[in-house]
């Protein structure tokens, strides 16, 4: 299998959970928005969003999907199964809904749109993005308070996707400190190799840098 990916958010998303569960895959990286390299990839991905997982005769796109196959190949407990699936699922489901769309929003505003031109921060959705971090920032806090990880007493899929957004926060300036158990949980996910740098020793170009407004 070969794994097609960015170095954005959900591309490194994807990479940090194979090399975590290293996965006996490869590495290659794309860029389906390229001049001309549309058609190449349409037919892995009608989308043309990464990560794509492609293997003999098929292709898998959608981050989650693609964390799921994966673990299950090497038959991890990363991806639960079994009684704690369904909180796992929840958080999933939470995490991208709330906590990390929220992310995402501010993200997108003094990251994204800086890196690629797309336009001027847009400060009112700076401060609603800011507004859902707190808001969801509220409810995660308290979950963390007495524990490591978020579904039982080991790290899971769930935590991964939960801080998709979170190793750009030089950018995008979410006021973690304000969330003790937060920040301590991300902590220990900076730990994990996988997670930390999850492009050592690939062929991974440098994302755009981000251009500060005069």
């Amino acid at each position: 299998m070969k794994l097609l990916f960015s170095r954005n958010p959900n591309p490194r998303l994807a990479v940090a959970t194979a090399r975590y569960l290293k996965a006996e895959i490869a590495f290659e990286f794309a860029s389906p928005m390229a001049p001309g390299q549309a058609e190449r990839y349409r037919a892995l991905n009608p989308n043309l969003t990464l990560p794509i997982l492609v293997g003999p005769g098929w292709s898998l796109w959608e981050t989650d999907a693609i964390a799921c196959r994966l673990s299950r190949g090497v038959h991890s407990d990363f991806w639960r199964t079994g009684d704690e699936e369904p909180e796992m699922i929840r958080w999933i489901s939470w995490g991208k809904e709330r906590f990390a769309f929220a992310c995402d929003m501010v993200h997108f505003e003094r990251g994204t749109k800086q890196r690629y031109g797309i336009g001027p921060i847009d400060q009112a959705l700076v401060e609603e993005g800011l507004r859902q971090f707190h808001r969801a920032a509220a409810v995660l806090e308290p979950e963390l308070s007495g524990r490591e990880w978020l579904v039982g007493n080991s790290i899971s899929y769930a935590d991964f996707r939960m801080a998709t957004f979170l190793p750009f926060n030089d950018v995008a300036g979410l006021p973690l400190d304000d969330y003790p158990a937060i920040r301590r949980w991300y902590r220990r996910l900076e730990v994990i190799d996988a997670w930390r740098d999850p492009f050592q020793e690939l062929e991974a170009p440098q994302l755009p840098p981000v251009k500060v407004e005069a």
